[in-house]
């Protein structure tokens, strides 16, 4: 591995904080969705007008009738409502410029289908249901070490999510709302992906790039098989030795930069945690002999970003 250039270090860290005030601006913005107006009451009394709250699907609510108290709740929503799209779209020109600064001084290098397939997580807020385990998760840990690590210790042609299992209620609610299955949520990114009807917890793309979704082994309370949607075309998640371990680490998280200059936010596990399980992973006797190669590799990789670069977040169980 070696450290990244103060060059890039400053730009990274400029073009994060952008990123991260346009996240903020985004949530602020959710507060006021939707709008008000003032319902102009019946032609026989005008007088009895009232406030009405309208959300982006149409709903209406009325908020009272015409008073000093809800004249200052709409004039205090619309104040709100226009400093948040100024600032919206004054961020959203910032990080357009940023990600440009990205690409030019060749910030990233995660394929920008990974950043596109995290940042379509994010927006239909489903990302809090699935963490990346996995090789991918090492450019989380050697972007905020401002390190890279060698080629070979990255290389690889999927991405495993790890989906949470004990939300999978408010997972299947919220999926409904963006979409009729977890595919079609990949297809917005890409197109062209499809199932491999020989191993349906993998979803492969006309590049050869897979998505594999993953859960725990089942428990107790555990529904087995699952499958994340009522379509016919659609993931049944593959259950994961041990993946407990995983989905029980304390969080980590950082933000990521594309070959293009994008940027999103990996959610993942501790590192030390993935260090740990890659070691187990490479003493397991039925392992191929090349990827216990690579587990060790990967496991060396992150002990030296967490004693070198990242000592303050060392303070973790490291069980395999």
């Amino acid at each position: 591995m070696h450290e990244l250039s103060p060059a890039i270090t400053r730009q990274y860290i400029d073009a994060v904080a952008v990123f991260e005030a346009l996240d903020d601006a985004l949530a602020e913005a959710a507060q006021v969705r939707g709008g008000m107006y003032w319902h102009a009451g019946t032609a026989s009394s005008p007088e009895s007008r009232y406030l009405v709250r309208t959300t982006p699907a149409g709903a209406e609510k009325s908020l009272g009738p015409d008073t000093p108290e809800t004249q200052a709740i709409y004039n205090k929503f619309t104040r709100r409502k226009q400093a948040s799209a100024e600032r919206l779209s004054s961020l959203k020109a910032a990080l357009d410029q940023q990600q440009r600064m990205n690409r030019a001084l060749r910030v990233g290098r995660v394929d920008p289908l990974v950043v596109a397939l995290l940042n379509r997580l994010a927006s239909t807020q489903l990302s809090e249901h699935f963490r990346v385990v996995g090789t991918h998760a090492l450019y989380a840990y050697e972007a905020a070490a401002g390190v890279r690590l060698d080629a070979d210790a990255l290389a690889t042609r999927d991405i495993d999510l790890l989906w949470d299992t004990r939300k999978r209620i408010v997972f299947s609610t919220q999926l409904a709302r963006v979409d009729s299955s977890m595919l079609g949520v990949l297809k917005k990114v890409d197109p062209t992906f499809r199932m491999r009807q020989s191993q349906k917890y993998t979803a492969v793309n006309k590049d050869g790039f897979e998505v594999d979704i993953i859960r725990r082994e089942q428990t107790d309370d555990d529904p087995h098989p699952i499958k994340l949607s009522d379509e016919d075309d659609d993931f049944w998640v593959a259950q994961a030795h041990r993946a407990n371990v995983l989905l029980d680490s304390p969080g980590f998280s950082a933000v990521i930069v594309a070959t293009n200059g994008t940027m999103a936010r990996m959610n993942t596990v501790h590192p030390a945690t993935l260090m740990a399980f890659k070691r187990w992973m490479a003493g397991q006797a039925d392992r191929d002999a090349l990827k216990r190669r690579r587990d060790v590799l990967q496991a060396d990789a992150v002990q030296v970003l967490l004693e070198q670069y990242l000592p303050q977040i060392q303070e973790v169980s490291t069980r395999p």
